[in-house]
């Protein structure tokens, strides 16, 4: 991703915790729905953490961005294949995780089509045809959808923090923990989009 590395660095640690939560969350959750949900957003918090490592520390060219297409690819057909079977919170849940697992494929392709390791910069891929940093009009499609996520998980942190609370409930499993991490990989995605 493109942007000062300062950003990049803090997006790697907000990414990185966040995905790092998850996987503690999905390992307190007996296997079904709940767990899988959780194992998608690990995911996609560790998948975000490695995009926004700062080219100038790792520039995964020429094999990191298809391999990431690729995980993402098989993580999107996944979160799509249960929502056909599911109904209600479960389908829009599901829509969710294939959404931003499409969103990662397409910024790792646009990142395969970013300058080049060995530095031409944006003008050579403008003289090949090629649009660095992605076409507008899907990421300002993208960017008012996380727009929309973002602002929609905010409310619901609302009335978490207002009041009542989870009682005795382990910190791992506390709901308004696990919409505090869909609000920030929402952030994330909304600044990783911003800087592509």
């Amino acid at each position: 991703m493109h942007g000062p590395p300062l950003a990049g660095w803090l997006m790697v640690v907000l990414c990185a915790a966040t995905g790092s939560y998850c996987l503690l969350r999905m390992r307190g959750e007996p296997p079904g729905r709940v767990r899988r949900a959780a194992g998608a957003e690990a995911l996609m918090g560790w998948g975000m953490a490695v995009m926004a490592v700062p080219a100038a520390a790792l520039d995964p060219r020429p094999w990191g961005p298809p391999l990431l297409a690729g995980v993402f690819a098989v993580a999107a057909v996944r979160a799509l294949l249960p929502a056909w079977h599911g109904g209600g919170r479960a389908l829009g849940h599901h829509l969710h995780h294939a959404v931003g697992a499409l969103a990662m494929v397409y910024m790792a392709l646009a990142m395969a089509v970013g300058a080049p390791a060995g530095g031409h910069g944006h003008a050579g891929h403008a003289a090949q045809g090629r649009v660095p940093g992605g076409v507008p009009a899907l990421t300002a499609v993208l960017l008012v959808y996380f727009a929309v996520y973002v602002v929609w998980s905010a409310t619901r942190l609302a009335p978490a923090g207002a009041g009542g609370g989870s009682g005795g409930l382990a910190w791992s499993r506390r709901p308004e923990l696990a919409d505090a991490c869909r609000l920030s990989m929402g952030i994330g995605m909304l600044a990783m989009l911003l800087t592509l």
